[in-house]
């Protein structure tokens, strides 16, 4: 894999999505919209996408990075112009949970309206015969999350062969879900001349080596993100005992600025009991986690939505898929011991260029993972009151200037040419 270094929060040079080179019914949609200006991500990924081009995408949610492949793909599909065969789909999307194939579905409907383009979900934790049967006739996309998918290409109700579309969404995501083997199965199935484009927030290894296998002389486009979670996001830190957290979570609720607030907790257990003790105080809350059915965690995603509740909890195995507007808070009860999650959580706010506020709790037992997160986002949490005499800092890393990537090709598969669907549609 030869990955070139487009750019990495260069300035957007492409002022309105008409530059991009989009078709005029996407045009269209995103004028319905009120899309009106390019994220920095859709403006260097499009064009590159548009030319056919393999894509190593470094971002975070609230980057817009799913009108980034979503786009470029309805326009490809919309060129090609070829119906897909009985239980055969042109392009496959990959989500690591339910919530975010649904969002990304719910996406490719918003910016698809004005094409005739088929798509269906597939996704554990509701039953697989409307599944199958959406898919029976060969669908355009397919949004899926790896583990169902798996079981219905052995199954032998879905068929890869022609699929020329691949996007792996959230890779890191899938490595913590384990779900990196079933995704190297079903990557095994689809055509080698294929597009393909892999997005994760960090690069761990098995990442990388995922990315070197299956992307063809790609071009990486990367979004730092201390831009996501610096850059308009007020954050803060309050150091107390464990035991003071719950009488400190009330206090904050209490007040009026509080208008919809995403809390954090590290585990399934300790979600519920936050709600528990939520709710006994008459604050309206609910709880988001594996626990929960697909049915309950989307009835409790949309009253928060709806403002049905204030409060959301939530752990990190279900925030990716949370993508509400007007999130004023963001508060971490417990500190992500991985320091990543912490990005994608307080990402939960300060959505589509608005500000937030992300407040963390920090015991004694969390120091050490609240210097991690220092360390990562390069600068210290504003502490609120006085940190215990025992804490120190993280120390803030010299900035190293990006510089440009190459590495010896690997790859077997030779890119598709730009115009083979143009060929195809004539």
């Amino acid at each position: 894999m030869n990955a070139t270094v487009i750019s990495k929060n260069t300035p957007n040079t492409l002022n309105t999505f008409a530059d991009l080179g989009l078709s005029v019914r996407l045009l269209r949609a995103l004028e319905d919209a009120k899309y009106k200006i390019p994220t920095p991500i859709q403006a260097k990924a499009i064009p590159l996408l548009l030319d056919g081009r393999d894509l190593l995408g470094i971002a975070q949610t609230g980057t817009g990075k799913t009108a980034a492949f979503v786009l470029p793909l309805l326009h490809h599909l919309e060129e090609l112009g070829r119906r897909p065969g009985r239980g055969q789909v042109n392009a496959l999307i990959l989500a690591p949970t339910r919530e975010l194939a649904i969002q990304i579905s719910d996406s490719i409907k918003t910016y698809g309206r004005h094409m005739r383009v088929t798509q269906a979900v597939v996704m554990g934790g509701v039953g697989q015969r409307p599944q199958v049967n959406a898919i029976r006739r060969g669908v355009d996309i397919l949004v899926a999350t790896p583990g169902r998918l798996l079981d219905l290409i052995n199954q032998g109700h879905v068929d890869l062969s022609k699929t020329e579309y691949l996007t792996l969404d959230e890779a890191d995501r899938m490595l913590d879900m384990g779900f990196i083997r079933d995704v190297q199965k079903i990557i095994s199935k689809l055509s080698q001349q294929r597009q393909t484009l892999l997005f994760s927030a960090t690069m761990p290894r098995e990442v990388a080596k995922l990315a070197k296998n299956i992307l063809f002389e790609p071009e990486r486009v990367e979004i730092a993100a201390k831009t996501v979670a610096v850059d308009r996001i007020d954050q803060r830190v309050h150091h107390l005992e464990t035991g003071a957290k719950k009488a400190r979570l009330i206090e904050l609720l209490a007040a009026p600025e509080f208008e919809r607030v995403i809390v954090f907790t590290r585990t399934k257990h300790g979600a519920n009991k936050v709600v528990k003790f939520l709710g006994r105080s008459g604050i309206s809350v609910e709880a988001i986690h594996g626990n929960k059915s697909q049915g309950a965690r989307q009835r409790a995603l949309e009253n928060f939505r709806m403002g049905r509740c204030r409060v959301l909890v939530a752990t990190d195995l279900a925030s990716r898929g949370i993508d509400v507007d007007d999130v004023t808070h963001v508060i971490n009860y417990e500190l992500p011991n991985v320091p990543e999650s912490y990005v994608h959580r307080i990402g939960r706010t300060a959505r589509a260029g608005a500000k937030g506020i992300a407040i963390s709790f920090c015991d004694g037992s969390e120091q050490p993972h609240l210097r991690q997160i220092e360390r990562l986002i390069k600068r210290s949490l504003d502490v609120v009151g006085q940190p215990p005499v025992d804490f120190v800092p993280a120390k803030k890393k010299a900035v190293k200037p990006a510089g440009r990537r190459s590495g010896p090709g690997t790859g077997k598969r030779r890119r598709r040419p730009r115009n083979k669907t143009a060929k195809r549609a004539a």
